[in-house]
């Protein structure tokens, strides 16, 4: 079925050390996003890029923690327009660091909707870090303690008036997790696939049963797509690489799925860097997997020239 989609822009870098993610929006602009979506009979439109709201002055007894007014800022603005989102409007929010998720997914939430929100998080790491317990103070460790509704952000991230129920967020991917997120990940019930699991049972075995409580419960499912999810071999453009990520048809696998299921309504692409990319190859291939969600199928895949 055609969408009516929405890009964002989301050009914020602030919550790692590393410079680079801003550009993320601009690198899947010129990577033709919008013209591939279009081209499978879906209604684009660019919304430009989110702009922070203004700045509080605001800071956190961990001394770690760096760039919390800024974030936080950001985090206001992108969780207004997600929550603005109208019923027929699939959004997509391109980042971007992962801490643009703590606005997105929170916005989601918020979204007047009967049907319960469900979260697919792909990504090497959990970001499940409070505010205390973050070592780095890199604030993209934190968004899904946050949306979630952990303790510890009431007075420095936005009020939370509904959260995401931590038995209906999937983390698939895992393989770089701190000892401090894998004592909350295991009190709050949060499903969670390491790649060893991957590499034992497959990626179709450990999907399925998530989206089957997906249409069970009649829900939304919000996708959150890190790159570093993907194995740096074929995503170099991360300044988070993690060896052993998924290959090139294990992602495309996982969006066919998506796909096929019709439960998907809305999206993140975040920590693309494109200062780190081999020629536009990672933007290129993000590009193909949110074509693969959007309904190309591979028999439709067209063939690339290199010439």
């Amino acid at each position: 079925m055609p969408r009516k989609i929405h890009l964002h822009g989301a050009p914020l870098q602030d919550g790692t050390y590393r410079k680079g993610c801003e550009m993320g929006p601009s690198s899947l602009r010129t990577a033709q996003l919008a013209e591939t979506l279009a081209s499978l009979g879906h209604t684009v439109t660019d919304c430009g890029n989110i702009t922070p709201a203004p700045l509080r002055d605001i800071s956190h007894p961990n001394p770690a923690v760096h760039s919390l007014p800024i974030v936080t800022a950001w985090t206001e603005s992108i969780q207004a327009v997600a929550a603005a989102t109208p019923a027929d409007v699939f959004p997509i929010f391109m980042g971007g660091d992962h801490s643009i998720s703590a606005g997105s997914v929170s916005g989601m939430a918020m979204v007047p909707s009967d049907k319960p929100l469900f979260v697919l998080w792909l990504d090497a790491h959990p970001d499940f870090h409070l505010l205390e317990t973050t070592a780095s103070g890199n604030l993209h460790g934190t968004p899904v303690a946050y949306f979630s509704g952990q303790p510890g952000f009431e007075g420095f991230y936005p009020p939370l008036p509904r959260t995401v129920d931590p038995k209906r967020i999937c983390m698939i991917g895992l393989r770089s997790v701190d000892p401090a997120e894998r004592a909350g990940l295991k009190s709050t019930g949060v499903t969670t696939h390491d790649m060893r699991r991957v590499d034992e049972t497959g990626m179709a075995a450990l999907l399925s049963p998530f989206l089957e409580q997906v249409k069970a419960a009649g829900g939304r499912l919000h996708v959150s797509f890190d790159v570093d999810f993907l194995d740096p071999s074929i995503a170099p453009a991360v300044g988070t690489t993690v060896p052993g990520g998924a290959t090139f048809r294990e992602a495309h696998l996982i969006m066919e799925m998506l796909h096929d299921s019709g439960l998907v309504t809305s999206l993140d692409l975040v920590e693309l860097n494109p200062f780190l990319d081999e020629r536009g190859k990672t933007a290129n291939l993000l590009v193909d997997l949110v074509a693969s969600l959007m309904g190309r199928t591979v028999l439709d895949r067209p063939t690339r020239s290199y010439k």
